[in-house]
C-alpha cells in the first residue's frame, strides 16, 4: 500500500495536520478493538454528533421530506438512531481500512457473489451501483476478498492528508481511484474488464444531471450511468450494504445485472436504480446519509427545503 508515493503519510508534519494524525492514531487504536467493543463506541460518538445543532436539523428535514408518514416521536427515533449510525460510520472507517482481511471476511456476509462472477465473465467490466450508506468503508473493504480487478470514483478532500488516508484505505482493494467527473477514465477502466464501484446518489451539479425524484421529491441527481452503460457495453448490477440490526456483522448484498439497461432514455434508467435504492433504505432507513442536503441547488420554482 505505501509503495505509491502518492499515498505516503510522510509530507504532513506540519502542525496543522497535527489534529488529523489525532484521528489517525485514534482509528488505528479503534481497528484493533473487539468488534462488540467498536459497536459500543461508535454509537456513543454517533449521540456526541447528534447534539450538533446544523448536522441534527438536515436530518430531520430530510426525513421529514422522504417519510412523511412518520408521527412526530417516530421520527425524532429514527432521527436519533441515525446519528448513532454515523457515530458507527466513523468505527466503520476503522475497520474497513485497517482491520486484516480475516476480521472482515468473518463479519461481513456477501450474498449474490455469483451475479458478479458471471457479468465479469461477459468481458466488457462491471458497473456496481451503490450509495451512501454509513457502513460504506466496511462494505466495500470487503471487495479485497472477491480477487477481481476493482476501481471506484473518489471526490478529494479539502484536507490533504485525510484524502491520504482515504486513499490509502481504499487502495486495499481498488488499484485504481477516479474522480468523479473523469467519463474518460471510467471508461478506459471498464475495456480492462474491472468492476467499477459507482455511487451516484448523491447531488450532482455537472452536464450529466437531471431532476429525479427520490422518496417522492425532486432532487438534482446524477443520471451518467445510463451513457457510461452505454459506451462501455458493460454489465450494471446494485451493489447494497447495511450492518445487520443485532451489531453482529455486515450484509452485501449484489444484484443480478439489469436488464433492459440501459435504454434510449437515461433519466428513465436513473429512475429505476432510484426505485432499488429507495427500496434498500426502507430496509435500514437510518442507515442512509441524512445529514447532507439531498434537495439543495434546485432551480426555480423549486424551493429550497432547507431554509437559510
Amino acid at each position: 500500500m505505501t509503495a505509491d508515493a502518492s499515498l505516503s503519510l510522510r509530507p504532513f508534519w506540519r502542525p496543522r495536520f497535527w489534529p488529523t494524525w489525532l484521528l489517525w492514531l485514534a482509528l488505528r487504536i479503534v481497528a484493533v478493538l473487539p468488534f462488540a467493543w467498536q459497536m459500543r463506541l461508535g454509537r456513543r460518538i454517533g449521540r456526541l454528533l447528534g447534539r450538533r445543532r446544523r448536522e441534527r436539523a438536515i436530518a430531520r428535514r430530510n426525513l421529514e421530506i422522504c417519510f412523511p408518514a412518520l408521527g412526530a416521536a417516530e421520527r425524532e427515533a429514527l432521527l436519533a438512531k441515525h446519528f448513532e449510525s454515523v457515530g458507527l460510520s466513523l468505527v466503520e472507517m476503522a475497520i474497513g481500512w485497517y482491520s486484516p482481511l480475516a476480521k472482515l471476511k468473518r463479519i461481513v456476509e456477501v450474498r449474490g457473489r455469483e451475479h458478479l462472477d458471471e457479468a465479469l465473465a461477459c468481458g466488457r467490466g462491471v458497473i456496481a451501483l451503490g450509495a451512501h450508506f454509513t457502513p460504506l468503508e466496511v462494505g466495500v473493504a470487503i471487495i479485497e476478498d472477491f480477487g477481481v480487478r476493482c476501481s471506484c470514483m473518489y471526490r478529494a478532500q479539502r484536507n490533504a492528508m485525510m484524502d491520504v488516508m482515504i486513499r490509502r484505505g481504499r487502495s486495499r482493494f481498488a488499484a485504481q481511484q477516479i474522480p468523479r467527473d473523469n467519463v474518460r477514465a471510467m471508461l478506459k477502466s471498464l475495456k480492462r474488464n474491472v468492476l467499477f464501484l459507482y455511487l451516484p446518489d448523491q447531488t450532482y451539479l455537472g452536464n450529466q444531471s437531471a431532476l429525479v425524484p427520490f422518496f417522492g421529491e425532486i432532487a438534482i441527481t446524477n443520471v451518467a450511468t445510463s451513457k457510461l452503460a452505454r459506451m462501455s457495453g458493460a454489465a450494471v448490477l446494485t451493489y447494497f450494504f447495511r450492518r445487520r440490526e443485532d451489531d453482529s456483522g455486515y450484509v452485501v448484498e449484489i444484484g443480478a445485472p439489469l436488464t433492459d439497461f440501459p435504454s434510449e432514455d437515461a433519466v428513465r434508467d436513473t429512475g429505476r436504480f432510484v426505485a432499488l435504492l429507495e427500496r434498500q433504505i426502507e430496509r435500514a432507513p437510518d442507515q442512509y446519509l441524512w445529514i447532507y442536503k439531498k434537495f439543495k441547488r434546485r432551480p426555480a420554482p423549486l424551493r429550497d427545503p432547507y431554509g437559510a
